[in-house]
């Protein structure tokens, strides 16, 4: 496929997103059905022109074209099929035209899915939705241009970064993106709201799905990138508090809050204002994580570029958009009627106190994050804000939202029985305190408060099931009566419980992790052992081996605990020759929920070899617990309540009393 095809498709793409831009909100405007209709047709076609360019680049990847300069820098004729394919996206250019790929998708869906939204509405939110896709569109134009030829065409390439040669690629940015990117439609409907100068429960209803499916994509992809740095960069740790991690987690912050907001404003008719301004929020700190990768500023291995001029086109865009977003909600929200008024007592209260520690948190992360590179340019100074700030702040956020989360959904709407909750959930205290005292036994050890750590995580996971029994009446009703009511509740209760005990899950993982690891460093020889963790972990022999691009000096380590054979782990440290740049392969062996690390270092005098091992209690529940949080938000999503174009009420025509139905408790 010819790359010109490509850069003309981008071209046709921004013709089509201006128009997109402009002509259904002038229809919405001006009263016009005809200018709205003809916001979904342009949406559609716009989704095909950037397919149609993506699919080009990735051709170009696939048969090692190297007449563009983007696969030339990025890939090599030697590189396995998949990581050719991945490489696409594996550069500052490709990763842009994916990230516009995305934006392109979600509006190709509120095209399709809408059509229950209403006409102005609809066609706004597919207004603001085409004038981002100008800003990058132009941004990738202008500045990023992927389909640039070079004269004459070199016979190969220079292959894509090694750490980048990995499944990881191929899952990692596309998840991100797509929560990310999601993001930019709650944005959407907020602005497109703050121009008709109208916010109701409604509004929350439509919000509501796409917050939650921006939400779970990006908690996925946010599990999949700690997962990938565990393994791949060979430090043996799931999260350092990196500039461009915490870009990620600022938004999935404010997009949880939003999710919780939308909720109250939903049932309660409540806190518009701050729902709206969460809905601008998620996104504009996805675009401030956009900023931050690529112009420059920070220093990562996660960073795609490092050119300024790319980095202030990007925070013109930011400015342009978080500006313009926030100006346009300050001359709003004082004309937006405020709803019902509750008891700080009550389920409104929960998640308002839910909200408000996730905003907090997100502000210490984002403080945390800018405050050298502020200071830097401020007077030159070089500091640098690291793991005990963020753990301190965050932690401290953190620990009042898990022990309130339980709580929250056994309070009722208004007004509240703080005291008749806590009862509710008596056999969850006295599970936590079990599970404190068996955690402090068996260690022995460790971080005083570690135990007491685990004991609330129990007490999120067990507690998540409480709600669930309680709306179904166990104890209180009949047990036939109780199941059936089990059955009848919405999947989005069950969704909202599974969520809250992935995070419970996550929790565990996390303080089991840090608080009782255990790591050997040694110079070892062929049959010398180290012992971690009381494993015992022998060095049978080093393996030169090769791989298509590669080539690896293997160690095979024999593992045994208390004499037994348990198996073997291969780690590796691995030179790409078209790069000549070295990467190190860990070797990871999982046992039950816990891990054995191992990471080959350089080889030293005399024949050994640099070998740093890890025992990683529980450390799997971490990535465990987010991939159980995504299926919690996923599970909310196939509610019919909360489908994006779910029916309409039939009009004039009183509903039918369904027969031999036991009703479920309202929520």
């Amino acid at each position: 496929m010819n790359p010109e095809i490509g850069h003309y498709a981008l071209v046709l793409a921004l013709a089509v997103a201006i128009l997109q831009t402009a002509l259904p909100i002038w229809g919405a405007r001006t009263g016009d059905a005809a200018l709205m209709r003809v916001g979904p047709v342009l949406a559609l076609v716009f989704a095909g022109f950037v397919s149609l360019s993506f699919a080009t680049l990735v051709t170009a990847y696939v048969q090692s074209d190297f007449s563009v300069l983007n696969v030339v820098e990025n890939s090599h004729s030697a590189k396995p099929l998949l990581y050719r394919i991945t490489g696409t996206w594996g550069n500052h250019e490709g990763s842009m035209l994916l990230w516009v790929l995305v934006l392109a998708i979600f509006g190709a869906l509120v095209a399709l899915f809408g059509g229950n939204l209403p006409a102005r509405l609809k066609a706004n939110v597919l207004g603001v939705q085409g004038s981002v896709a100008v800003a990058f569109l132009l941004f990738i134009l202008l500045t990023s241009n992927p389909f640039i030829r070079v004269v004459p065409a070199p016979a190969e390439g220079q292959d894509l970064n090694p750490i980048l040669q990995d499944i990881g690629l191929a899952i990692h940015p596309p998840l991100l993106y797509l929560g990310y990117v999601g993001f930019s439609i709650t944005f959407a409907f907020a602005v497109a709201a703050l121009i008709e100068g109208r916010l109701d429960a409604a509004w929350a209803r439509w919000v509501r799905p796409w917050a939650l499916t921006a939400w779970a994509f990006l908690t996925l992809g946010i599990a999949m990138g700690s997962y990938w740095a565990y393994y791949e960069l060979g430090w043996g740790g799931w999260w350092f508090w990196d500039p461009v991690e915490n870009a990620s987690l600022m938004p999935w912050f404010a997009g949880t809050a939003l999710i919780h907001s939308a909720v109250v404003m939903e049932k309660r008719d409540a806190l518009k204002v701050w729902t709206v301004l969460l809905a601008i929020l998620a996104f504009s700190l996805s675009l401030l994580g956009t900023f931050l990768v690529r112009s420059g500023v920070l220093t990562s291995v996660h960073v795609f570029a490092a050119d300024p001029s790319r980095g202030v086109f990007i925070l013109a865009i930011l400015i342009f958009f978080i500006g313009g977003s926030l100006a346009l909600y300050a001359l709003r929200a004082p004309t937006l009627r405020q709803g019902g008024i509750f008891a700080p007592v009550s389920r409104e209260g929960a998640l308002v106190l839910n909200n408000l520690l996730l905003t907090a948190a997100a502000a210490a992360v984002f403080v945390g994050t800018l405050y050298p590179l502020a200071l830097e340019a401020y007077n030159g100074a070089k500091i640098t804000v690291g793991p005990p700030y963020f753990n301190l702040t965050v932690g401290v956020l953190m620990l009042p939202v898990a022990f309130a989360m339980p709580f929250g959904p056994l309070l009722a709407w208004k007004r509240g029985d703080l005291a008749g909750a806590a009862q509710r959930l008596m056999a969850a205290f006295g599970a936590a305190l079990v599970v404190a005292a068996l955690a402090a036994y068996a260690q022995g050890g460790g971080p005083v408060l570690a135990p007491f750590g685990m004991g609330l995580a129990a007490f999120v996971i067990i507690g998540a099931g409480v709600e669930i029994f309680e709306r179904a009446g166990f104890g209180r009703v009949p047990l036939a009566t109780a199941f059936a009511r089990l059955r009848g509740l919405p999947r989005s209760v069950f969704g909202g419980a599974l969520a809250h005990a992935g995070v419970g899950i996550c929790l565990l993982g996390m303080i089991a992790e840090t608080s009782w690891n255990a790591e050997g460093v040694a110079g070892v020889r062929v049959g010398q052992s180290l012992n971690v963790g009381g494993y015992e972990l022998t060095l049978d022999r080093l393996e030169p081996r090769s791989g298509p691009n590669y080539r690896d000096l293997t160690g095979v380590f024999s593992v045994r605990r208390g004499g037994v054979d348990v198996g073997t782990i291969e780690s590796s440290k691995r030179l790409f020759t078209a790069r000549n740049m070295p990467t190190t392969e860990a070797g990871i062996r999982t046992l039950g929920l816990s891990q054995l690390y191992v990471s080959l270092g350089d080889e030293l005098p005399g024949g050994a070899v640099g070998v740093r091992a890890y025992w990683k209690p529980l450390v799997t529940l971490i990535w465990l617990g987010a991939v159980i949080m995504a299926l919690g938000g996923a599970l909310s999503l196939t509610d019919r309540r909360l489908r994006v174009g779910a029916p309409k009420p039939a009009k004039n025509k009183p509903a039918k009393k369904p027969e031999n139905v036991v009703p479920a408790p309202a929520e």
